[in-house]
C-alpha cells in the first residue's frame, strides 16, 4: 500500500510542537501565501502563534489579521483572541478592546463569553463594565456566568443596589452546572444581610412602638458586625440607649444587657 503524504498543515503543526519554529513558520507562510487555499485561515492562525513564540510580534499580528479577515467561524475567532492578548500584554487597551469586539463579531459561542469578560475588564467606566458583565452572564456559560455574576454583584453592592445584586446572583445560580455555586450562595447570603439591614433601618426611621423599635435596633446592631461594620453597630446601640423615648431606651437596654 503506498504511503500517504502528510498534509503540509499537519507537518507544520508537528514541527511547531517539536520546537522547530522556523520550519513550521516556513510551511505556514507558504499556505498563507495561497489566497484561495482551503487551509488559509488555520495556517494563518498557526503562523501567528509560531511568530509570536519567535518574538516577531508585528509578523504575528499581521498573520492574525489575515486569519481574522477570512471570517472563518473558528479560526477568525481564534485570531481575534490572539490579537487581543497581544495588545493587552503591551498595555494597548484601545486596540485590545477592538480585537475583543472582533471576537464578539464572529459569533463563536466558545469565544463570545470570554470576549464579554475581557471587555468588562478593559472597560473605561463602571457603566460599561456592568453592561459587559451582564452580557457575559447572559451567555449562560457555567464558568463565565459565575465569574461575571460575582463581579457584578460586588459592583452593585458598592453602589448600594443590594436588590439588583441578589437578582444577578439568582440568575447565575439558575445556569445549569454553574461553577462555584457555593460561593454564589455565600454572596447571596451577604446580599440578604444588606437587604435585612436596610429593612431594619427603615423600620427604625419610620418609627414604631417601643418593642418593635427595640427589636429592629437589636437586629440591626447584631447584623452590622457580620458585614464588618462594628462602629456602625455601636452607633445603633447608642441611638437606642439615648432615645428620648424612655420605653424604647429601656427595651434596648434589656436587649443589650442580656448578651453581656
Amino acid at each position: 500500500m503506498p504511503e500517504v503524504d502528510t498534509p503540509p498543515l499537519e507537518t507544520a503543526r508537528r514541527l511547531a510542537e517539536s520546537g522547530d519554529l522556523d520550519g513550521a513558520a516556513t510551511i505556514f507562510a507558504e499556505l498563507v501565501a495561497d489566497p484561495g487555499g482551503p487551509d488559509l485561515a488555520q495556517a494563518a492562525v498557526g503562523l501567528a502563534v509560531v511568530l509570536e513564540e519567535r518574538g516577531d510580534v508585528p509578523g504575528s499580528r499581521a498573520a492574525a489579521r489575515t486569519a481574522l479577515a477570512t471570517g472563518h467561524p473558528e479560526f477568525a475567532a481564534q485570531a481575534a483572541c490572539l490579537l487581543a492578548g497581544s495588545f493587552e500584554r503591551e498595555d494597548l487597551p484601545d486596540q485590545a478592546r477592538a480585537a475583543w469586539q472582533a471576537a464578539l463579531g464572529t459569533g463563536n459561542p466558545t469565544y463570545v463569553p470570554l470576549a464579554h469578560m475581557a471587555l468588562a475588564r478593559l472597560a473605561t467606566g463602571t457603566e460599561e463594565a456592568e453592561r459587559s458583565l451582564r452580557d457575559a452572564l447572559a451567555t449562560g456559560d457555567p464558568e463565565i456566568a459565575s465569574g461575571a455574576a460575582q463581579r457584578l454583584a460586588e459592583i452593585l453592592l458598592e453602589e448600594g443596589e443590594a436588590g439588583a445584586a441578589a437578582e444577578v446572583l439568582l440568575e447565575a445560580l439558575s445556569v445549569p452546572g454553574v461553577a462555584e455555586a457555593s460561593r454564589l450562595r455565600v454572596m447571596l447570603g451577604i446580599v440578604h444581610l444588606e437587604l435585612a439591614c436596610a429593612e431594619f433601618s427603615g423600620a427604625i426611621e419610620e418609627g414604631c412602638d417601643a418593642e418593635t423599635g427595640a427589636l429592629a435596633i437589636e437586629l440591626l446592631a447584631r447584623t452590622l458586625p457580620l458585614r464588618g461594620r462594628d462602629e456602625d453597630a455601636e452607633r445603633v446601640w447608642r441611638y437606642g440607649l439615648e432615645s428620648p423615648d424612655e420605653d424604647l431606651a429601656g427595651e434596648v437596654r434589656l436587649r443589650l444587657d442580656r448578651d453581656l
